[in-house]
């Protein structure tokens, strides 16, 4: 590994082994977030997700009004605002959320999985890298691109078109329109967290649910400014497109993708992707502190409805856009 590559292979690696420490701590699962609320009644999970998010939003929003998200030769980074395609978004995440289901857990909960043994975790994500590929670069990606060729833009008060629509360019943009919105939010969405009575302790092992949204919400922010600053581009958190791209690095010595790549061990890579492959072993590591790692075999009938699941886990996430 070159050596001007030492810090951008550190940030990686360390954010993506607090990730997966923090998910398998925190039983941190968006699939059980949103069904403990719908079959259950249980916020628990959904109010860490909120508080998550709050952090997230308002720290790295100011890093990018900083200038704090590195930059090149064009100037300082910003976040980038996905293009709105309605179409692809809709279809997308129904087709995830339905795949979701049959694999077991989403982006975040397979991957801790792995990390506790469980070897229907690792078929998901197997079937979940595959879909992704599949989807984006394979035999899906006529439909993929028909889906997303669908997207809606509006013009600036420069005159310019947006193509990634953010909430502020509907009240006219800017910092003001920005921060007053995120301001709203923050009371609406900080009175339903602080009714969770996010201060009172908890007996169960690992992580508090409060304990568990303000360090994704930390590591998300810390993932932002480490991407950009090291990794050549600010991307934070996501599962999709690093999945996809630490597959092809494994496969074909080349992560294949527009976004910076450098040499690791002779893989041309990318640091989201090696930030996606230290997450299990981050949750690797809690499972056995806390004497929770196990290894868990299903049936073969429940291994092909995962890897079912999980394929149309990858179509629907790279569809939707995430």
């Amino acid at each position: 590994m070159q050596p001007g590559n030492v810090m951008i292979a550190l940030t990686a690696l360390l954010i993506g082994l607090a990730f997966g420490f923090v998910l398998q701590r925190g039983r941190y699962c968006m699939n059980t977030a949103f069904r403990d609320v719908i079959f259950i009644n249980d916020l628990t999970l959904f109010r860490a997700y909120i508080f998550a998010l709050i952090i997230a939003m308002i720290g790295a929003n100011f890093l990018e009004d900083m200038h704090w998200l590195g930059g090149d030769a064009y100037g300082p980074f910003t976040l980038a605002r996905q293009v709105f395609a309605p179409v692809a978004n809709i279809v997308g995440g129904y087709i995830f959320g339905l795949g979701i289901v049959l694999a077991g857990g989403c982006g975040s909960g397979v991957l801790y999985r792995v990390g506790e043994g469980l070897t229907s975790a690792v078929v998901a994500v197997l079937g979940f890298g595959l879909g992704i590929i599949t989807t984006t670069k394979g035999v899906l990606r006529p439909v993929y691109e028909f889906l997303r060729s669908y997207k809606v833009t509006m013009t600036a008060p420069d005159g310019s078109t947006i193509y990634g629509i953010s909430l502020p360019d509907l009240f006219g943009g800017g910092h003001l329109a920005k921060w007053i919105i995120i301001a709203v939010f923050t009371v609406v969405a900080g009175i339903f967290v602080i009714k969770g009575k996010p201060f009172e302790k908890s007996a169960a092992k690992g992580y508090k649910w409060s304990i568990t949204g303000a360090l994704i919400g930390i590591l998300v922010v810390v993932a932002w400014w480490a991407s950009g600053v090291y990794g050549g581009m600010p991307r934070g958190i996501s599962f999709t497109g690093p999945l996809s791209e630490a597959f092809l690095a494994v496969i074909q010595r080349n992560s294949g993708s527009g976004y910076p790549m450098f040499d690791f061990f002779g893989l041309k890579i990318t640091w989201s992707a090696i930030y996606i492959l230290m997450v299990p072993l981050g949750a690797f590591l809690s499972s056995r502190a806390l004497k929770e790692f196990k290894l868990k075999v299903p049936t073969a009938a429940e291994l092909m409805t995962v890897f079912g699941g999980s394929l149309m886990m990858g179509f629907g996430a790279a569809t939707a856009g995430g």
